[in-house]
């Protein structure tokens, strides 16, 4: 059956949007040598890893009967199908077909491969349509390559549409009353104004009376890969180093899970970096996930149509402008040929 182009736009919404990089897991998922299944924009994928560290991303779809990749044999440098023995290398090529040699299948590249980065810790893959095949460019964030800069990875999945999650990234007064008996974020005013403020890779979502005591801004960067920014003071107790900074990311699993990756990082070098290290793993790190454990259960209570009946206010300028940025791209998506098949 095919979909209108409104459904094609409702899916897309729903399961994550196309010609564009999403995180997918923490790259130690995929050890050396290793196979894992994983399911991305509501597609079934295989990652594996090749002894010298290569990723490659495939369909988790036998070319022969469809059958599951993910149960197959890893060959070093080639999949083998559990079910049938057909052979299939990183970029989706069959090599070899045991059962009968020199079939026709041999050498035709007849499995979806992803490209992919690594960076931080964690996995990105593009997810393109038939329009746009080839890679965007991808500009990491700053946090993640900047040598000055030390990052945790965070990585969690909860029962939560993709657009719930990012929505929560781009509500600075939440962590005013949800994570106000948090270790960071007790401090500040509850009540405040905002504004939005526009940049060549997306917008800050900001304070206009509070700067500097709590959640109080977040941009938004659209640099291929969608990803926020924020940063909150620390009090002397966290140790040296800069204000605590959060690069966040989430992927769509399906159309109510979501992925969601959390770097926690601080400008410091040398001893004071050891140290902030240290502290974050023996004290600190069982705070973040703490604070993170209220997200979860927050957006888990919520009903799938929580934004279907709302009444929003001044406070919600962030995630209104968001959510037309998702839907426009969505629509704009939906008239496009279809995406590459999925598994």
């Amino acid at each position: 059956m095919t979909l209108s182009t409104h459904d094609t736009a409702t899916h897309i919404y729903a399961h994550g949007l196309r010609n564009q990089w999403h995180p997918v897991v923490p790259s130690h998922f995929v050890r050396p040598g290793g196979l894992r299944k994983v399911t991305a924009l509501g597609e079934n994928w295989l990652l594996f890893r090749k002894a010298d560290g290569t990723l490659s991303m495939l369909a988790d779809r036998c070319p022969h009967r469809g059958a599951p990749l993910s149960l197959g044999k890893h060959l070093g440098d080639r999949v083998a199908c559990w079910y049938h023995g057909v052979e299939v290398d990183g970029s989706g090529t069959v090599t070899s077909v045991p059962g009968l040699p020199g079939c026709n299948l041999e050498g035709k590249t007849l499995v979806t491969s992803l490209p992919v980065r690594e960076v931080g810790g964690a996995v990105l893959a593009y997810f393109g349509d038939e329009e746009h095949p080839e890679p965007v460019d991808l500009t990491l964030p700053e946090p993640l390559t900047d040598p000055d800069v030390s990052s945790f990875l965070c990585y969690a999945e909860w029962n939560v549409p993709w657009r719930f999650a990012m929505e929560n990234l781009l509500d600075p007064m939440h962590g005013a009353f949800l994570h106000h008996e948090s270790h960071t974020m007790y401090d500040g005013d509850t009540t405040a104004k905002f504004r939005i403020r526009e940049t060549e890779r997306g917008y800050f979502f900001e304070k206009t009376d509070q700067r500097g005591v709590n959640f109080d801004w977040v941009e938004l960067c659209r640099t291929g890969v969608d990803w926020v920014d924020l940063s909150i003071p620390y009090p002397p107790s966290a140790g040296p180093g800069g204000p605590f900074g959060i690069v966040g990311m989430a992927c769509p699993v399906d159309a109510g899970r979501t992925g969601v990756f959390f770097w926690r990082y601080r400008e410091v070098s040398g001893w004071q970096r050891d140290t902030w290290r240290f502290l974050y793993r023996t004290l600190i790190e069982e705070r973040h996930w703490q604070v993170l454990e209220q997200d979860r259960v927050m957006l888990e209570a919520m009903p799938a149509d929580a934004d279907q009946q709302e009444n929003l206010y001044q406070h919600d300028l962030g995630v209104v402008r968001l959510r037309r940025i998702y839907r426009t791209q969505a629509e704009q998506q939906s008239k496009a040929p279809a995406a590459a098949p999925a598994p």
